[in-house]
């Protein structure tokens, strides 16, 4: 497949939305660094000064000249990844993957059932505008669902639970979020990088998403479609203990803090995280 045939969904458009943290980099460890765009983060794993690096999710539809320039600050001119990882495939994770592969011209790999819905097979179920939750549940309908096409750009991840170009992490299957959502995580230093298997802000309420008040909570709400799935990959990645994470959405948490708050989580997982109500909660 030619360069020209990579293509969003026809219903990909630029989303009005922001928080207090866009625009923000953190360095959350020498070689991991976490960095907003709009309402969702990107990860940049590699030392600067080594300029080989790893990009973790693709950002928001829009925002390829920002994600670019961040990687260009951080790198150097011209700097290029090696790769890119995906978490998974919804819109405000691969928002600018296109641009991204035809601009550094590089290979993309998520979990074996991520690939159809990276590959314009099939579209994930519509979000749950009905669920439990605030403001931004009631408007998920609007948000871009249909299937990108990154033909043999995008790869399966090795089935060994090895990640390319990142030898010290390795990658965990967490569904409940999407089908083939994954987390990195290395041993060395218990980082983890997390996706939206939990995430740091309420992310269905539009006043915490703004302000990035920071709690630890279940993965989005409207978009999850297996909540016992979804319990249960937060009890695996609680039950390694890390001790620092980035997620998908809201501040890098670290220590006590993560601690007790995933192992909060884990514990009362239904009562925090899973909806009273809403078309996938069973």
């Amino acid at each position: 497949m030619t360069d020209e045939q990579l293509h969003y969904g026809e219903d990909y458009h630029f989303i009005p939305a922001t928080s207090a943290a866009s625009g923000v980099g953190i360095s959350v460890l020498p070689d991991l660094y976490c960095h907003t765009i709009q309402i969702v983060n990107i990860c940049l794993v590699g030392r600067p000064d080594d300029r080989t690096f790893v990009l973790v999710d693709a950002g928001m539809p829009g925002s390829a000249d920002d994600i670019i320039s961040v990687v260009e600050q951080r790198f150097g001119e011209n700097s290029r990844p090696q790769a890119i990882i995906l978490t998974h495939g919804h819109f405000d994770h691969v928002g600018a993957i296109v641009e991204l592969v035809k601009h550094w011209n590089v290979t993309v790999y998520a979990h074996p059932a991520e690939l159809p819905y990276l590959t314009g097979k099939a579209r994930y179920p519509e979000p749950d505008a009905a669920v439990e939750g605030g403001f931004i549940a009631k408007i998920s309908p609007f948000f871009p669902n249909e299937p990108i096409q990154l033909g043999n750009r995008v790869q399966p991840l090795p089935e060994d639970g090895t990640v390319p170009h990142l030898p010290e992490f390795r990658w965990i299957h967490t569904p409940g979020h999407t089908p083939g959502h994954i987390s990195l995580f290395r041993s060395r230093d218990a980082a983890l990088i997390a996706g939206d298997a939990f995430v740091t802000v309420r992310q269905d309420s539009l006043y915490k998403v703004l302000t990035q008040q920071t709690e630890i909570n279940g993965p989005p709400r409207y978009y999850t479609i297996d909540w016992p799935a979804a319990r249960e990959s937060v009890r695996k990645l609680a039950a390694l203990f890390p001790s620092v994470a980035i997620t998908g959405h809201g501040a890098p948490v670290a220590g006590k803090e993560l601690r007790e708050g995933l192992t909060k989580l884990a514990r009362d997982f239904d009562r925090i995280a899973t909806p009273d109500y809403g078309k996938y909660v069973h």
